[in-house]
């Protein structure tokens, strides 16, 4: 590593920031626009989304375990609820659980 003198700082400075800059246009070229939230699903597309065979989701809309809409013969999975349908699953940890246990009033604490 060279050892600048105080001399030489605005051109590192500025030699500095053009590197800056050529980095993020190329991370801004090299990541795709982010997908609109409301974009919506086929039944493929769903399943790479969810990690689940096309079978185990026709399965979860027949039992109708899943959020789909459907026109014709055509399923359609919205990617907002099916985030919200993952979320919805989520467990509990043991130390929310106390958290919530600790905030419920007791009957003694109730009566005094």
């Amino acid at each position: 590593m060279e050892i600048l003198t105080f001399d030489q700082l605005p051109k590192a400075v500025s030699e500095l920031l053009e590197k800056v800059s050529k980095i993020e246009d190329i991370l801004s070229q090299d990541h795709p626009k982010e997908v609109n939230a409301d974009s919506l699903f086929s039944i493929k597309q769903a399943s790479a989304f969810l990690n689940l065979s096309i079978s185990t989701i026709y399965g979860k809309v027949c039992r109708r375990e899943i959020p789909v809409s459907k026109q014709g013969k055509k399923l359609y999975f919205d990617k907002t609820e099916l985030l919200d349908w993952i979320r919805a699953g989520r467990k509990s940890t043991l130390a929310e659980i106390a958290n919530t246990v600790k905030l419920i009033p007791t009957r003694r604490s109730q009566r005094r």
